[in-house]
C-alpha cells in the first residue's frame, strides 16, 4: 500500500521527545549506576506489555517502581522520587525544529504515550513546545499499552482521522512496528536504537533525527 502524507502526526513521548536524563541523575543520587536506567526502563515496558497482552493493566509509573523493586535496594520513598523525576523531563534539542516543521506545514501534531498523565505536558511546557501540540493522549485512558492495535486506533478515533492518515513518528521500533501492524504511517528515528530489527515490518519513513523523520512524511504524495 502506498502510503500518503498525513493529516496528523503523534510522537511517542519518554526518549522520543523528552529526554530521561533527570530520572538517570536520580538514580545516581541514591547510589545507583546510572547505566541502569537502560535496563529498568526495559523491564518497565516488559511489564506493561506482559499485562496488556494477559489481559490485565497497570499504570506506567506503577511498573516503573516495580522494576526499581525488582533491580535495586532502593527504599519506597527512594523509589517514588525516582519515579516523580519523570515530571523534570526536557525536550531532546531534534524536537523542537520537527514539531515546528509540522506547524508550518499546517500538519496537527499530538502526542501517544503509554506514560503517566501530566509528563508529556510538563516537559513541552519546560521546553516551550506546549503551543506546537494540539493534544497529549495517554493510553491510561482506555487501559492498554502500545504496541497493541487497540491504542494506535483508539488515537485516531480522538483525532477523528481514518488510521492511514495518522502518522506515528518514535525511536523504539516496537512502536513504530506497531502502528504500521494498526495501518498507520510509521516514522522511525534512529536516535535511539542502531538498527532497525529485521524482524519488524520495515519502517514506512526513517531518519537519523526527528527533524529527518518529519520531512520524509512531507514528502510523501498527499492522499
Amino acid at each position: 500500500m502506498t502510503r500518503a502524507r498525513p493529516r496528523v502526526v503523534a510522537f511517542d513521548v519518554n526518549e522520543t521527545l523528552l529526554d530521561l536524563a533527570p530520572v538517570r541523575a536520580a538514580l545516581v543520587e541514591h547510589g545507583e549506576p546510572a547505566e541502569l536506567l537502560p535496563t529498568v526502563f526495559a523491564r518497565t515496558l516488559g511489564t506493561g506489555f506482559a499485562a496488556t497482552v494477559a489481559g490485565t493493566w497497570c499504570r506506567f509509573r506503577d511498573a516503573f517502581e516495580a522494576s526499581l523493586a525488582q533491580l535495586t535496594g532502593l527504599s519506597g520513598a527512594q523509589r517514588a522520587d525516582v519515579a516523580d523525576r519523570f515530571l523534570e523531563l526536557v525536550p531532546h534539542p531534534d524536537v523542537e525544529p520537527a514539531l515546528r516543521r509540522l506547524k508550518e506545514a499546517g500538519v496537527r501534531v499530538v502526542t501517544l504515550t503509554h506514560g503517566s498523565p501530566g509528563v508529556a505536558e510538563a516537559g513541552l511546557t519546560r521546553g516551550g513546545l506546549g503551543a506546537l501540540v494540539e493534544r497529549t493522549l495517554s493510553t491510561e485512558t482506555i487501559r492498554a499499552w502500545k504496541p497493541s492495535r487497540e491504542a494506535y486506533l483508539w488515537a485516531a478515533g480522538v483525532c477523528d482521522v481514518p488510521p492511514a492518515q495518522l502518522a506515528l513518528v518514535a525511536v523504539h521500533s516496537w512502536d513504530v512496528h506497531g502502528a504500521q501492524q494498526a495501518g498507520l504511517t510509521g516514522g522511525w528515528a534512529a536516535r535511539a536504537e542502531r538498527v532497525f530489527p529485521p524482524v519488524f515490518s520495515e519502517p514506512h519513513v526513517s531518519g537519523e533525527s526527528l527533524p529527518d523523520v518529519v520531512a520524509g512524511l512531507l514528502d510523501l504524495p498527499d492522499a
